[in-house]
């Protein structure tokens, strides 16, 4: 907790780092209080721009805190805040004295251009992250615009503020300047060039490829000659390359692991085909190869206190989590006891279905399961429909005052649960929240 408030108090430090700079220096000027306002903006959007790349570098140190999930959602959030304090730079400082052809003429100075157009591209850099799927990209398309149009972007706000900044003549602000710039070139050559490196070093290599249902597949992946795997906590994710042969994609996606810590010759993640890259998960072949990057988040039960019991609720493919903390639990005798409400739209679609009733028949852990589905077959004498209030309260009513809920499931599913349960009066601070979206 002290260290995740130290980080805090730090980004808010480094961030406004320009702003604080001024104000020590005392550097008066004679603008317009309008003018000074749109350079404060400025300075603002510039501490934040450069820190985006540290948030999502995997740095453990600045993840172990949050998750990453959480950080990358506030490097989102960041982003459309630089956004919106970029777009109201140029009208405070046109309208605060340096006159409206600053926003309607192009016979500028060239460092000014150069901001004009960084800010064109910041628009369309938000936009893309927002809707690219409407513009027909795909994840890993969109991806690699994403990440070539942030070098741009910072390295054309640095040109910009360098060259057109009053403030940066004194030498401390611009040491100050290029600290930042300095930080923010760090984090992106760690994760984008240092990381790789150092993963293909060590691969890992595809024990066995199981298949779960119809359309989901474990993969087993064994450490490189046999050495212990990496430490890990029950609910956490890691990021796979898989590097097959046969003309299959490599990309990089990140999965939750769903073996327990307890397992220490393999680390598994099950995966649902969804979309064209997860479609070729089944082509997979024993002895491939995989580079393994991990663990992230904080999806686990072993960040509770040790008397706590658990509700977990999950949706389709959103059980691995929760089935890694199940088996965790079973491995090492935790005597917990866990209600687990599983939403499917089919019978065929419910994975783990013949372990889970052998962890529910042993007692270890103390497990109870309940099948929700919403396209039941005939005969289907389990609950039908959807995991609404209704049923939390018929469910998981004895639980609602003392249990900490876990809920991992598609969006819609997610924010439903949620409802029903903050209906029902149970607090935000006994939810915990995962999505698989970065």
């Amino acid at each position: 907790m002290l260290v995740g408030v130290f980080l805090i108090v730090l980004y808010c430090l480094v961030a406004l780092s320009p702003i604080i700079a001024v104000a020590c220096l005392w550097m008066k000027g004679e603008m317009t209080l309008m003018h000074e306002a749109g350079t404060a903006l400025a300075f603002a959007a510039f501490g934040i721009i450069l820190l985006q790349p540290v948030l999502v570098a995997r740095w453990k140190w600045t993840e172990r805190p949050f998750g990453l999930d959480v950080l990358s959602r506030f490097h989102r959030y960041m982003g459309l805040f630089v956004v919106a304090l970029l777009l109201a730079h140029p009208p405070l400082m046109a309208f605060g004295g340096a006159g409206l052809n600053l926003l309607t003429s192009f016979d500028l100075v060239w460092y000014v251009l150069v901001g004009k157009a960084m800010l064109v591209l910041l628009v369309v850099h938000a936009g893309l992250g927002l809707w690219y799927r409407s513009f027909g990209l795909g994840f890993e398309q969109w991806r690699c615009i994403h990440n070539a149009l942030a070098v741009v972007i910072v390295t054309g706000a640095f040109v910009h503020s360098w060259w057109a900044g009053y403030d940066l003549g004194p030498i401390p602000m611009r040491v100050l300047w290029l600290a930042l710039f300095g930080l923010a070139a760090l984090a992106y050559v760690y994760h984008k060039f240092v990381i790789p490196r150092r993963l293909k070093l060590t691969p890992y290599r595809v024990a066995a490829v199981e298949q779960e249902s119809h359309n989901v597949w474990t993969l087993k992946l064994a450490p490189p000659d046999g050495e212990r795997i990496y430490d890990y906590q029950p609910g956490q994710f890691h990021f796979i390359t898989l590097l097959r042969p046969r003309g299959l994609p490599v990309e990089e996606h990140h999965w939750t692991i769903s073996s327990s810590p307890s397992q220490r010759n393999f680390v598994s993640s099950t995966i649902k085909e969804s979309g064209d890259f997860t479609g070729t998960v089944g082509k997979t072949l024993p002895g491939d190869q995989a580079l393994v990057e991990g663990p992230f988040g904080r999806f686990s039960y072993t960040f509770e206190s040790a008397e706590a019991d658990f509700v977990f609720i999950a949706g389709g493919i959103g059980v691995t989590p929760i089935m890694s903390m199940l088996r965790h639990m079973r491995d090492t005798g935790k005597n917990r006891e866990a209600l687990l409400l599983y939403a499917n739209r089919t019978e065929q679609d419910i994975v783990f279905r013949e372990e889970l009733e052998a962890m529910e028949a042993s007692g270890s852990p103390r497990l109870k399961v309940v099948h929700v589905l919403s396209n039941p077959p005939s005969g289907w004498a389990g609950e039908k429909g959807h995991i609404d209030e209704e049923k939390l309260k018929r469910l998981a009513g004895f639980a609602l005052s003392t249990r900490v809920f876990y809920v991992c499931a598609p969006p819609p599913m997610a924010r439903a649960v949620v409802t029903g349960l903050r209906s029902l009066g149970v607090p935000y601070s006994r939810m915990r929240m995962e999505e698989f979206s970065l």
